[in-house]
C-alpha cells in the first residue's frame, strides 16, 4: 500500500500500535491538518485544539511567517553542522540573547537535551567557580518535577512509571517539596557542595500546579544568599503562555506584562525549548550570562543539528510573530476570562472541583480519583464536542490552547467545556 493512499482512523491507529515503541497512549483521533486554533482530523472534522502540543505551538498552527522562515532557509542551507560557521546562527544568538537579556546562549533541539545542558553547564560551574570538589556537586529539584525522560532526568523524578526498570540511576540531586520555600532553605543551610537549584515555575505534567505568589522570588533570593545557580525550566512556561513572557523572569516590561509585579526572579541559567520555534522544527537553548557560560569549552558540549540555519531562521520568526501579535497579553488577558467562567460553574459541580493556573495555562480537577478513567472519558467527550485536551495526573485536565485565540473562540470553547462537564455531573 502506498503511503499516500488515504486510510481511515482505525487503520492509522492500528499501523501505530503494531509499527511504533508503545511510549504514549494517545486519545483516538488522528489529526491531519492545522491552521491558528483550529486542528482538523482525516475525515475532515474540525476541532479546537486545546493543548497546543504541551505549548509548543504557543504561536498557532502553520504561522505563515515561521513557516515561510522554515521553507525559504530549507531551500538555500539546511545543516553544516558546528564544524564550520554560518549565516543564520551569530543572528540568532545576538537576537535571542538580547530577547531575554542574557549575555550568551548554547543552542540544542529538544527540551530534555536543553535540561541535560543546564545541569552539566551548573555542574563545571560550581566546580571552576565556586570552588566544590569534583564529582560531589548536588543540585536541588522539587518533588513532583517534570523535565524529560533521559536518564539522568529520570533519576530525581517521582514518577515510578518513567523510573522503574530504567536504573541505575544518577547521583548529585536532592528533592524538596515544591513551594515549600522552608524546605529550600533547610537543604541551602545544610551543605556547601549546592550548585543550583533546578524548577519549573509552574509544574505544567503535575497538573498545573502553581505556586505562592513569591516562591520563586524567595527561591532566587536564597541561592544568592548561598551562591547556588538558580535554574528555571521554562520549556512549557515560557513563550508567552503564562500571561509574560517568562513565568519567573523579570526582564519584561512589568507595566505592561506581568500579572504580579515584583515576584518575579531572574535565572541564571535559563532553559527554553517547545515554543521557540513555534512547533514547527525541534529548538531549545539554554541562556545565561558570560560569568556562568564561559565555563564551556570546545569539544565540552555540543549538537551535530544545535543550532542549525533552519532552526536558527524559524526561532527569531517565532520570537517576532510573539511581540507583533502580543500574545503574552492576550494569554494573560484570555486566561482571567477562562479561569472566571469555569470558577463560576465549579460553584455548582459535583463533577470539577477546581480550576487552576496563570495565563492561558490551566488546568480543571475532576472530582474523581488519579485511578480513575474519568478525566479520560471527559476529554474523549470533548473531542466529540470538537474540542481536544489530555488528562494529566489521571483525574486533572490541562487546558492550553494556542495564544492566537481570540475571546469570542475562548468563549465558544468554555461553553463547549461546560457543556461537556454538566454530562458527567453526578
Amino acid at each position: 500500500m502506498s503511503v499516500l493512499e488515504k486510510i481511515n482512523t482505525e487503520e492509522i491507529i492500528a499501523l501505530e500500535n503494531k509499527y511504533g515503541a508503545h511510549n504514549y497512549h494517545p486519545l483516538p483521533v488522528v489529526l491531519s491538518r492545522g491552521e491558528g486554533v483550529y486542528l482538523w482530523d482525516v475525515d475532515g472534522k474540525k476541532y479546537y485544539d486545546f493543548l497546543s502540543a504541551y505549548s509548543a505551538v504557543n504561536q498557532g498552527h502553520c504561522h505563515p511567517k515561521i513557516v515561510n522562515a522554515m521553507v525559504q532557509q530549507a531551500q538555500t542551507l539546511t545543516l553544516t553542522s558546528r564544524a564550520f560557521y554560518n549565516d543564520q546562527l551569530g543572528p540568532y544568538e545576538k537576537f535571542i540573547s538580547e530577547y531575554f537579556g542574557f549575555d550568551k546562549v548554547l543552542p540544542m533541539n529538544t527540551g530534555a537535551e536543553a535540561v541535560e545542558t543546564a545541569l552539566k553547564l551548573c555542574r563545571k560551574w560550581s566546580y571552576e567557580v565556586k570552588g566544590i570538589p569534583e564529582h560531589e556537586a548536588q543540585i536541588i529539584v522539587c518533588d513532583g518535577n517534570f523535565h524529560g525522560r533521559t536518564t539522568t532526568i529520570i533519576s530525581f523524578s517521582n514518577d515510578d512509571n518513567a523510573r522503574k526498570n530504567f536504573g541505575p540511576f544518577t547521583s548529585g540531586f536532592i528533592n524538596v517539596a515544591y513551594d515549600d520555600i522552608d524546605a529550600l532553605e533547610k537543604v541551602l543551610q545544610s551543605s556547601t557542595k549546592i550548585a543550583g537549584f533546578l524548577v519549573e515555575p509552574i509544574q505544567g505534567e503535575a497538573g498545573v500546579y502553581t505556586p505562592a505568589d513569591d516562591y520563586m522570588m524567595k527561591a532566587k533570593n536564597l541561592c544568592n544568599q548561598y551562591n547556588v545557580l538558580f535554574i528555571a525550566d521554562e520549556i512549557q512556561t515560557g513563550i508567552a503562555r503564562t500571561g509574560s513572557l517568562l513565568a519567573v523572569c523579570g526582564n519584561c516590561d512589568c507595566e505592561n506584562q506581568c500579572e504580579r509585579k515584583a515576584t518575579y526572579a531572574t535565572p541564571d541559567i535559563l532553559i527554553l525549548g517547545k515554543a521557540v520555534s513555534g512547533g514547527v522544527y525541534p529548538v531549545s537553548a539554554v541562556l545565561a550570562n558570560d560569568n556562568i557560560m564561559h565555563v564551556i569549552k570546545p569539544g565540552q558540549h555540543g549538537s551535530t543539528f544545535g543550532g542549525n540555519p533552519i532552526a536558527a531562521a524559524v526561532a527569531v520568526a517565532a520570537l517576532e510573530v510573539v511581540t507583533d501579535e502580543n500574545l503574552a497579553q492576550n494569554a494573560r488577558y484570555l486566561g482571567k476570562i477562562f479561569r472566571k467562567k469555569l470558577n463560576e460553574y465549579i460553584q455548582t459541580s459535583n463533577i470539577a472541583t477546581l480550576v487552576r493556573g496563570r495565563g492561558l495555562l490551566n488546568a480543571v480537577v475532576i472530582n474523581d480519583t488519579e485511578e480513575s478513567d474519568t478525566a479520560w472519558n471527559i476529554c474523549l467527550a470533548l473531542r466529540d464536542n470538537g474540542l481536544l485536551a489530555k488528562p494529566t495526573h489521571g483525574n486533572i485536565i490541562r487546558f492550553a490552547p494556542p495564544l492566537v485565540m481570540n475571546e469570542e473562540q475562548l468563549l465558544d470553547c468554555v461553553a463547549i467545556i461546560i457543556k461537556t462537564l454538566q454530562a458527567f455531573e453526578k
